[in-house]
């Protein structure tokens, strides 16, 4: 159940990235959701999906260092 969450939550992200608002959202809730090994993977994730998405890089402050 819990990696099926993990790849529900990349399909959200891959598809409200075309809003900022809507993707940091959608983030803040991925980071509720998500257990801590899954936030990791996802960082990891967040960081090559918006490398070519500068509008996108404000979502990276939410993570935990």
């Amino acid at each position: 159940m819990a990696r099926e969450m993990f790849e529900y939550t990349k399909t959200i992200l891959t598809k409200v990235s075309f809003n900022s608002v809507l993707f940091q959202k959608e983030v803040e809730k991925a980071l509720n959701r998500l257990l801590p090994y899954e936030i990791d993977e996802l960082s990891i994730w967040l960081q090559q999906f918006i490398a070519n998405k500068p509008e996108l890089y404000s979502c990276m402050t939410l993570l935990p260092k």
